[in-house]
């Protein structure tokens, strides 16, 4: 087992990284005295491949456990979801000792630790991801919550786990689009972090399904993916300075995802545009060279994902949205923009022009 921790000075916590892992979650939870009630919330599809596993490790701990099973999609992140949470709680008479367990990827955990987060004030939350994009990003560091139907991720709040789980045996099952969309989040660290995952992404073969990817690389993208979110978490918590730059490629990411309904893109894919996007505005601005961007591009590329707009996206609605993103401040969008490989800056000097023009670059000709 590999074990790397977020080390906050309040409640630090571990993530736990092992082939067959999931079999071994009550015995990881027992040690943390969580209570004995847990309320395992996951989506139909992901509890059938897993639910019974986790109920069956969970009970030889001693837990007692209900579940919540929520439709799985981007879209059903909403409060609605969120109050079937909170109806099952009440039902089960879950306490403050007692913990919410997410089973599945960034939206049944964002949706468990906001339900976490909020139910009798607070309660314990244990992250089990089953997604590449939730082991290596949305599982660590504590954001939660749901989307507006003006924007993304609008409601919610920061709510750390006790433990983060992470079998990537359970990757077997995962859909290429879904491991691709995970590979987005990996490519970001290459850029804004660390050059050496980066490096280690161009030297293979192919990234745009989990089975080319051997087990030593997929070692290596979990660790230093972990690795840097966990040090970046640590230095910054609430997100006032140095964990901004883990937004690279969100801004406009986020943007296209609801513009588009949380339909015709997964996050990953939206994440993968963005940061096509933020590397030409980073070149236009002189903050990086035409190498490093067309390095940026290949890889992702390489990873399977779009690096054009969605067709018949309207710019001038994408700007728009850009002013309801969590990130703006006094008026202004604050963009990541890398300066180098391995290295990001946060600015909000961006020009409504310059934005415009990438942008018309990355439509569909």
């Amino acid at each position: 087992m590999n074990t790397i921790t977020v080390d906050l000075p309040q409640q630090p916590y571990e993530i736990a990284i092992a082939p067959g892992g999931l079999n071994q979650l009550g015995e990881q939870m027992q040690p943390l005295k969580l209570g004995k009630k847990v309320l395992l919330v996951s989506n139909p599809a992901l509890f059938r491949l897993y639910g019974e596993r986790a109920i069956a490790s969970l009970e030889r701990a001693g837990f007692e456990v209900v579940q919540a099973t929520l439709p799985a999609g981007e879209r059903y992140k909403t409060l609605n979801s969120i109050q079937k949470i909170y109806d099952i709680a009440l039902a089960n008479r879950l306490e403050r000792s007692s913990t919410i367990v997410a089973l599945g990827g960034g939206v049944v955990g964002d949706m468990a630790g906001f339900a976490a987060a909020t139910w009798l004030r607070g309660i314990n939350f244990v992250q089990v991801p089953t997604s590449l994009l939730a082991m290596v990003d949305a599982a660590i560091g504590g954001k939660t919550g749901v989307n507006h139907p003006q924007g993304k991720n609008l409601i919610g709040a920061f709510h750390q786990p006790r433990l983060v789980v992470i079998d990537p045996e359970v990757l077997h099952t995962l859909p290429a689009r879904e491991f691709r969309a995970g590979i987005a989040e990996v490519i970001k660290y290459g850029v804004i972090w660390d050059l050496e995952l980066f490096t280690q992404l161009e030297a293979a073969q192919r990234l745009d399904q989990s089975r080319y990817v051997d087990d030593a690389l997929l070692q290596t993208i979990l660790t230093h993916s972990c690795k840097a979110k966990a040090h970046i978490v640590s230095k910054d918590e609430k997100e006032a300075g140095l964990r901004a730059i883990l937004n690279y490629g969100h801004t406009i990411g986020h943007a296209i995802e609801s513009l588009t309904g949380y339909r015709l893109i997964t996050h990953g894919e939206g994440v993968a545009i963005g940061m096509v996007a933020a590397g030409a505005i980073a070149l236009d601005m002189g903050q990086w060279d035409e190498d490093a961007a067309q390095r940026q591009h290949a890889l992702i590329q390489k990873a399977g994902l779009p690096t054009q707009l969605p067709s018949g996206l309207d710019i001038a609605a994408i700007v728009s949205s850009l002013q309801s993103d969590k990130k703006v401040q006094s008026g202004r969008v604050r963009f990541v923009l890398p300066t180098q490989i391995g290295a990001a800056m946060v600015t909000d000097q961006v020009s409504s022009t310059t934005i415009q023009t990438v942008l018309q670059q990355m439509q569909v000709a």
